[in-house]
C-alpha cells in the first residue's frame, strides 16, 4: 500500500512539474522573441524590431543633463555628476545583463501600451524566465518607479529594500566612483 501511494505521489509531482514547464514554454513560444540590440540607459533599450522599450516599475539614475537629472539630484541629495556616474554604472549593468540576448515582453494588465515618448512599457523576460526588471532592482541598479500603480510594485519595493540593506549595486561602496 505504501509503495502504491509513493508511486502515485511521484506521478503527481511529475505531472505538476511537466505542466509548469509546459506552461512556461507556452508563454515563451506564444510570445514573439526579440533580441536586445542596444542599451540606451539603465531602464530603456532597443529591440531587434526597432522598438524602444521602457522597463516597467523601475527607474535608473539619469546619465545625461535633463530635468530628471535635476530631480534625481534633489531627491537623493547627491550631486549631478555622481548621479550621472551611477546612471552609467546602471546602464553598463543592464547592457551586460540583456544586450544581445533574446527576450519576450509582457504588458501590465490594464496598463498603458506606450509612454509619452512612444516607448513600449513592458516587463521584459530573458528566455530562461528571468524578469529583467526585477533583477535590476534586486541587484541594486535601479529604484522602484511607483508613480503609477503596477501589479509588481510591492514585490519590487521589497527587492529594493533588500538591495539597500545589503548594500548591493548602487547602494554599496562603489570602488573608483570618485575617479569615474
Amino acid at each position: 500500500m505504501k509503495f502504491y501511494l509513493i508511486k502515485i505521489l511521484i506521478i503527481i509531482c511529475i505531472v505538476c512539474f511537466t505542466g509548469c514547464f509546459t506552461e512556461k514554454q507556452k508563454r515563451i513560444s506564444s510570445s514573439e522573441l526579440f533580441t536586445v540590440i542596444e542599451t540606451i540607459d539603465g531602464d530603456t533599450f532597443r529591440l531587434s524590431n526597432g522598438e524602444k522599450v521602457r522597463l516597467l516599475g523601475i527607474d535608473a539614475p539619469e546619465m545625461n543633463e535633463s530635468d530628471k537629472l535635476e530631480r534625481d539630484s534633489e531627491q537623493s541629495g547627491r550631486d549631478k555628476n555622481t548621479i550621472k556616474k551611477l546612471g552609467t554604472l546602471s546602464a553598463r549593468y543592464v547592457k551586460k545583463l540583456a544586450e544581445g540576448k533574446k527576450v519576450y515582453l509582457e504588458k501590465e494588465p490594464g496598463g498603458d501600451n506606450r509612454d509619452r515618448y512612444g516607448r513600449l512599457l513592458r516587463y521584459v523576460y530573458l528566455e530562461d524566465g528571468t524578469l529583467i526588471n526585477r533583477k535590476i532592482i534586486r541587484d541594486g541598479y535601479a529604484y522602484v518607479y511607483d508613480r503609477y500603480p503596477l501589479s509588481k510594485t510591492e514585490e519590487f519595493k521589497q527587492y529594493e529594500k533588500e538591495a539597500r540593506e545589503n548594500e548591493r549595486g548602487l547602494w554599496g561602496e562603489i570602488e573608483g566612483l570618485e575617479q569615474f
